[in-house]
């Protein structure tokens, strides 16, 4: 059966004006294991956070970053791209849009990587925001910055950085009508079958 595993628990610090403070935010980082043998990552969190993902992958035990097939950058901010060159086998995914990166394919539309996952559009935080859908024993999303924080969508607020509040919005709906579980941006994963009636 497809597993998720948790590489790194993202975090979301603010300073006192509300402002994001980047030396203590990093992102989400986690691994995706597919019935057909595909290692999927996705975002590879802050560059400091190597450690963390490195003991994630000895704790889960027989699988190495090297064994990692393809990364899913969920976007292209700092706190999300950090790891890359861990996983030096690995094809790098993410949606076109924002500032160019070298050694990553950008994809102008949706793609099934392996059955029952795919890599879909959720623009709104960045226009190159994308998601990983992926059916296992339920539907996860995880789903980056188009979701930061499980508070976003218990009130229904767009992240607070965005491109186009309409997009993001959007977006949101997407993953709640898709999900049973979502991956958010900067925290734990969280069921969300008590929050569908608000995105009806």
């Amino acid at each position: 059966m497809t597993s998720i595993d948790i590489l790194v628990i993202g975090h979301l610090e603010r300073g006192a004006d509300g402002s994001v403070v980047p030396s203590g935010t990093w992102s989400t980082s986690s691994l995706v294991r597919t019935d057909d043998g595909h290692n999927i990552v996705v975002d590879t969190s802050q560059g400091y956070m190597g450690a963390g993902i490195r003991s994630s992958f000895k704790q889960i035990g027989r699988i190495f970053p090297e064994d990692v097939d393809t990364v899913v950058l969920t976007h292209g901010h700092p706190d999300h791209i950090g790891n890359l060159g861990l996983f030096r086998n690995a094809e790098v995914l993410k949606f076109s849009g924002g500032d160019p990166m070298d050694g990553v394919t950008l994809l102008d539309t949706e793609k099934e990587i392996a059955k029952g996952v795919r890599f879909v559009r959720t623009p709104g935080h960045t226009e190159d925001s994308g998601s990983l859908f992926v059916d296992a024993d339920r539907r996860y999303a995880l789903v980056g910055d188009a979701v930061p924080l499980q508070e976003n969508l218990e009130k229904k607020a767009v992240p607070a950085l965005n491109c186009d509040p309409d997009e993001a919005m959007a977006s949101m709906k997407r993953i709640v009508q898709y999900a049973d579980v979502v991956v958010p941006g900067h925290g734990k994963p969280f069921g969300i079958s008590a929050l569908k009636r608000l995105y009806k």
